[in-house]
């Protein structure tokens, strides 16, 4: 299993609860395919280095996990698809 790093942007027009369940819905793709979530760090809304579709602001979220190859291909095709993330990066760990 290899190590990942993903950081998630989430729209700040949401309620709280949408916000929390956009980050559920990426834990939980990572979980449901067998990845295991190593830590979490909530950032909170935070300004934007450039505007993103009309936003200057977003709620931000790093998520350290541990998977197979195949998983950030298919996290980061369910993530383009949700409209209430911003952006979103994956990186592989050294």
């Amino acid at each position: 299993m290899n190590k990942y790093e993903l950081i998630l942007v989430v729209a700040p027009n949401l309620t709280e609860e949408e916000v929390k369940a956009t980050f559920e819905k990426a834990k939980g793709v990572i979980e449901g395919n067998g990845g295991v979530v190593d830590n979490v760090d909530d950032w909170g809304k935070r300004r934007l280095a450039y505007e993103i579709n009309d936003f200057n602001e977003g709620f931000y979220y790093l998520v350290n996990f541990s998977s197979n190859p195949e998983l950030p291909k298919e996290l980061d095709r369910i993530l383009r698809i949700t409209d209430s993330v911003v952006r979103h990066m994956v990186v592989k760990q050294g």
